[in-house]
């Protein structure tokens, strides 16, 4: 199975500040919608399906890279990763480059913590979910690396693959 999505997006004019960058905020959108879609389109997971069921995640942190803008009209790639599924919460990091990967945009951490939508409170994952979600893990990500580690991982290895 897949552990790196990817896709393309089209940065909008309406998404940018009066310089023609992606509004800080706005990346983050950007990361969460590129997750959804990942989700339906790689596993085949609806996020509306499990709400139906009982179960939602809610954002619990994000830790957020800015390196290099993203400008209004430019495609973007973005890719997504779980780097570790708990009982109590998916750590997942999402990276943003150009359309040719070659150059890293952002790089954001979120933990989502699973809730009961009809409760309001925290849940614990199934045994059934749970497996799922350990075929799905990146492990090769570095998940116990800190923010600013992991960036310097990715950019080594962009010019690693840039010398060969």
């Amino acid at each position: 199975m897949e552990k790196k999505p990817n896709s393309v997006y089209k940065v909008r004019f309406s998404d940018c500040d009066l310089f023609g960058h992606l509004n800080n905020a706005r990346y983050i959108d950007y990361f969460m919608n590129a997750r959804e879609d990942h989700l339906k389109d790689y596993y085949n997971l609806k996020l509306t399906d499990y709400y139906q069921k009982g179960i939602s995640w809610v954002v619990t942190s994000h830790e957020i890279a800015y390196l290099r803008s993203a400008v209004y009209d430019e495609m973007v790639n973005i890719e997504s990763s779980l780097l570790l599924a708990e009982a109590d919460g998916l750590y997942v990091e999402l990276i943003m480059a150009d359309e040719t990967k070659t150059h890293l945009k952002a790089v954001m951490r979120t933990k989502f913590t699973p809730i009961n939508p009809k409760t309001g409170k925290k849940e614990i994952h199934t045994a059934e979910f749970m497996e799922w979600a350990k075929s799905i893990e990146n492990t090769s990500a570095g998940n116990t690396k800190n923010l600013q580690d992991r960036i310097k991982e990715l950019r080594y290895m962009k010019k690693e693959k840039e010398t060969v």
